[in-house]
């Protein structure tokens, strides 16, 4: 009988899709402000 680990928590797999993600959303957020010349502050008001 195999023992099965739990499919959530710190993992490989999830630890893999996030780093993706972060990937991912750091090069939107690059495009975005090269794009309309604010950083993502400024488009929030929060600067």
């Amino acid at each position: 009988m195999e023992d099965k680990k739990p499919n959530f928590g710190f993992n490989p797999f999830a630890e893999t899709w996030n780093g993706r993600l972060a990937m991912i959303g750091f090069a939107a957020a690059l495009i975005n402000e090269y794009v309309t010349g604010h950083g993502i502050l400024s488009q929030l008001g929060l600067m």
